[in-house]
């Protein structure tokens, strides 16, 4: 599961089910299908694989609805209309372009209001230009309401104020850190590491491999820091998706050449983020292209650690420069190693920044406080 699919996972267990009832539609079956029958009604119709397959940096109604597959996902869309209507669905909420399209144009076809949640930045430099254009028109005529993870990526589908619009952050399950006391320090989680306790830093980079997560950048740094730090560890947390494999290849050897392979540790994908954060000394975000939110800072934030990270899209909105953390330029290698230093170099102040990131996440970034915000859209747009 991506960003995308534990931000929806969160929202739908915290609506307040004296107002509303969620019923989740899915495409495939999977872990986020299985989590979610837990407690939330769900279903799942699937997706045509050559529709399913369909990645966000090709998208757009013309791949969507090109020759081979303008069949199969217009009869996928009458059967979502007519899942609308059987269930007596009162709000559409779609939770990626593809179902902003796909569930967007049904919820029409069936008469009621849609609200799209887009969590990508609709712009050149993360999309492709045609699909940028395509979904910036799309996003006039189908919706009735635009929520965006960010006021960044609000900005990039550029309503100017034609269609009803706001951001509102992904926010945390709170109740899912466990806080322990030791030595009467608050921290976070179950397999705690206490902040910068000896010379072997462990400092991890969380996420998908892939260019744009700046993996690469990454290791690049972790050579220069480890010149003066030469105990510290570098964790790679996550594995390659799609057809991303042959990145993950060039990065294992970019750590052979910069001799870093007994230093820098691969973990393949990981499927109890909180865990591994707890046993980091400094969360590193590097991504190269603006992060629509980010999802891994606010669980980094708030399990107390110090966060370096690189300052575009959303992550602005997260991360207080010097307060709750260090914002480096995207793509700065030099930067971003002398970030890392300066926070092992100075244990009380990764301590402090870890305390203020915490405090500002149980402030402003509560799955709680996302999901009242998202029932006003919702009692906004429903006919009085």
């Amino acid at each position: 599961m991506g960003g995308g699919e534990i931000a929806l996972l969160n929202l739908v267990r915290n609506l307040d089910t004296k107002k509303l009832e969620a019923v989740v539609l899915l495409g495939a079956e999977g872990s986020l299908a299985d989590l979610l029958r837990e407690e939330i009604e769900t279903y799942v119709l699937p997706l045509d694989r050559r529709v399913a397959t369909i990645k966000k940096d090709s998208l757009g109604i013309a791949t969507l609805l090109q020759i081979s597959s303008i069949f199969k996902t217009m009869s996928y869309i009458l059967r979502v209309t007519s899942f609308i209507i059987r269930q007596k669905i009162t709000i559409i909420h779609t939770n990626s372009l593809k179902a902003d399209i796909i569930g967007g144009i049904a919820g029409r076809l069936a008469r009621r209001p849609v609200v799209w949640h887009v969590r990508d930045r609709i712009e050149k430099d993360y999309l492709p230009a045609k699909t940028v254009r395509i979904f910036r028109i799309l996003c006039r005529w189908i919706p009735n309401y635009v929520i965006a993870n960010s006021a960044a990526t609000l900005k990039t589908l550029r309503l100017n104020g034609k269609k009803g619009a706001t951001s509102i952050a992904s926010g945390l399950d709170l109740k899912s850190h466990v806080h322990v006391v030791h030595d009467g320090t608050e921290v976070v989680a179950s397999r705690v590491r206490l902040p910068l306790t000896s010379e072997q830093f462990r400092i991890g980079l969380i996420g998908r491999i892939s260019p744009w997560k700046g993996q690469h950048i990454f290791l690049e740094a972790a050579a220069r820091v480890r010149e003066r730090f030469p105990k510290a560890i570098f964790l790679i947390i996550g594995a390659a998706l799609f057809d991303e494999t042959a990145y993950e290849q060039q990065i294992r050897q970019l750590s052979t050449k910069l001799k870093l392979d007994d230093t820098v540790l691969f973990t393949g994908f990981c499927n109890n983020i909180k865990d591994a954060i707890a046993g980091l000394d400094l969360v590193v975000h590097a991504s190269t292209t603006g992060e629509p939110f980010g999802q891994v800072i606010i669980e980094g934030m708030a399990a107390g650690k110090a966060v370096v990270a690189t300052n575009g899209g959303g992550v602005p909105e997260i991360v207080e420069d010097g307060k709750t953390g260090v914002l480096v330029p995207m793509g700065d290698v030099q930067a971003m190693a002398d970030a890392i230093c300066q926070v092992l170099s100075n244990p009380a102040l990764a301590r402090e920044m870890g305390m203020r990131a915490k405090e500002r996440i149980e402030r402003d970034f509560t799955i709680q406080q996302t999901a009242r915000k998202v029932e006003a859209v919702y009692a906004q747009i429903l006919p009085h």
